[in-house]
């Protein structure tokens, strides 16, 4: 039996070319996607209805159970990563789908929440796209991350590491969450500080915790409220772990110096989005994930969890926590 597989969502056109796709080659039939579109749920169904086997790239489309149900030959879905929440994994039980996932690598994230920190601070790709159109030289009065205190919402992993980078560059770290205690604070080298305390300090404020239902709108225009007009906000996380009108009003009024943002309420980011249109706001397509190492183990996994479940061993299975 030739069993049909849907690729979703390369936006690069690399998912062919980042594994060893022969393992399968003789049981499956792929069809990749690679346009850059805001799929509906409708749009969804219409282009896996006729797939056995679907790969998802992270959150990039979400399968709630009105997508599952409209799709009758579904027998295997795949998700980069361990984990992701726009899955309705019970649905998938319900209907003997498995959900599978894969390994990753590192932290790439980290790296990005730094970049976007200092591009903040010191306006990097700002002063090279002003050289290369011909500036003659410096506008910048940057400020050194040297000193500065950072808030970090959420201590897990990529929040440690975060902290660590942090104090690298010289930064004073103070950590809050709602199940963070001052004793893994102390474990982590960095200081606890209350929800109100770290906005009210930090210099700048970092996001890592993962997007549910207790996250959603965790930063309001009362946590926004009690920021320096000198700091900034980083989001690497999700988008709607801070509350978007607040966040805009406080940018378009310049209530806090600015806000560097990976992560958006609805992406890919809408072209007429005011984002787009704010000076003191960095902006990047959602890059916290998206590293050669990183989708140099999406995609192998990927084929050895089709080839798993093809031969009624499957790996990496995602059950519904």
């Amino acid at each position: 039996m030739t069993y049909r597989c849907a690729i979703l969502d390369d936006y690069q056109n690399v998912a062919m070319t980042l594994a060893d796709w022969s393992k399968i080659s003789k049981d499956v039939e792929i069809k990749v996607f690679s346009d850059v579109v805001r799929r509906s749920d409708a749009d969804t169904i219409r282009d896996c209805k006729d797939f056995d086997i679907v790969v998802m790239m992270r959150e990039r489309t979400r399968f709630p159970k009105a997508v599952i149900d409209g799709l009758p030959n579904l027998k295997l879905l795949i998700t980069t990563g361990a984990h992701n929440a726009s899955i309705d994994l019970a649905a998938c039980k319900e209907r003997g789908i498995v959900v599978c996932g894969t390994s990753s690598y590192g932290n790439p994230t980290t790296g990005i929440a730094f970049g976007l920190m200092l591009e903040l601070t010191r306006r990097i790709g700002w002063e090279n796209a002003r050289m290369k159109a011909g500036a003659p030289w410096q506008l910048t009065l940057g400020r050194d991350l040297e000193g500065m205190t950072l808030g970090i919402i959420g201590l897990g992993k990529l929040g440690v590491r975060a902290a660590g980078v942090a104090k690298a560059f010289g930064m004073k770290v103070i950590a809050w969450s709602q199940n963070l205690t001052p004793e893994r604070c102390k474990e982590v080298g960095v200081e606890y500080a209350t929800k109100e305390d770290l906005f009210r300090n930090a210099d700048i404020v970092t996001i890592h915790v993962q997007l549910g239902q207790r996250n959603r709108g965790l930063v309001t225009a009362k946590e926004i409220g009690l920021m320096k007009k000198t700091a900034y906000i980083v989001n690497t996380s999700r988008g709607p772990i801070i509350e978007e009108k607040a966040l805009l009003d406080a940018l378009s009024n310049k209530k806090i110096a600015g806000a560097g943002l990976d992560v958006f309420d609805v992406e890919p980011l809408p072209l007429d989005h005011p984002y787009r249109k704010l000076d003191n706001v960095v902006i990047t397509p959602h890059l916290g994930y998206v590293s050669q190492q990183n989708y140099a183990k999406y995609y192998p996994d990927i084929v050895d969890d089709i080839r798993g479940w093809i031969d009624g061993k499957p790996v990496r299975v995602v059950a519904p926590r």
